[in-house]
């Protein structure tokens, strides 16, 4: 199941992204456009056999992991700006651009890249796999760098719930508020995934289900919101033909 997960999110994330690159060319929404690809990017790093072959030119100590890490804090990043531009929400945007974004996105960091010193990485491992079996204290330190991973995600998503929620309950278009829900279902699942550390080990796959609900959600619901402005505009052509 868990494998049939990630394969369909990596399809669903690489459809749209490569649907995005008419529109890229043109230099229409380009930021948009790279958003997916990281994701795709992102996602292709989670899955075993493209890891094992981007870590071993890493030097095979996990630094591929690492990586992975911060290209989600990017992505999440550059969405969150996306997002609450797009929807006027300049509550989410100050929380984002602002000090305390800045200072959350800082402290994230530290803290990923402590906890991954703290580790004994030597060995390519998809998901840290092999690291988290070596003893307790990787046991324990894995469990605490994926939740430092999950540490800034959270915030951003968390920043822009009360948006999603105002949209959904709004007067926009059907897309629109659809996108909405699946943005904030998304982010419920981004902030569920924080629990992954007290997670016991036999619902362990509750946590690959958090982590890819959040990205289909949130891919998804960018692409309902898309489809909306795409079709608005094909609405307007056609109205302007009528009457012109």
């Amino acid at each position: 199941m868990i494998a049939i997960l990630q394969w369909t999110t990596l399809a669903v994330c690489a459809f749209v992204a490569i649907a995005r690159i008419p529109s890229a060319v043109r230099g229409e929404n380009r930021s948009l456009f790279f958003v997916y690809a990281f994701m795709t990017v992102a996602i292709v790093l989670s899955i075993e056999a493209p890891y094992l072959a981007v870590d071993s030119v890493l030097g095979g100590v996990n630094l591929a992991n690492l990586l992975l890490r911060f290209i989600i804090f990017g992505t999440v990043f550059a969405l969150g700006l996306r997002i609450a531009r797009g929807f006027g929400a300049d509550d989410a945007l100050r929380l984002i651009t602002g000090p305390p974004g800045i200072a959350f996105a800082g402290a994230a960091s530290v803290a990923v890249v402590v906890v991954f010193l703290m580790m004994d990485t030597a060995g390519s491992s998809a998901g840290l796999i092999s690291v988290y079996d070596r003893d307790a204290r990787n046991a324990a330190l894995v469990e605490y760098y994926g939740a430092a991973g999950r540490l800034y995600p959270a915030y951003i998503t968390l920043a822009l719930f009360p948006a999603m929620v105002r949209a959904v309950r709004g007067g926009l278009p059907g897309l629109v508020r659809l996108g909405a829900a699946l943005l904030a279902v998304g982010t419920l699942a981004i902030t569920l995934s924080l629990l992954s550390p007290v997670i016991p080990a036999s619902l362990a796959y509750l946590r690959f289900v958090f982590s890819y609900t959040a990205i289909l959600g949130l891919v998804v619901g960018l692409a309902a919101i898309w489809l909306s402005k795409i079709l608005a505009r094909k609405m307007r052509k056609a109205h302007t033909g009528l009457t012109g």
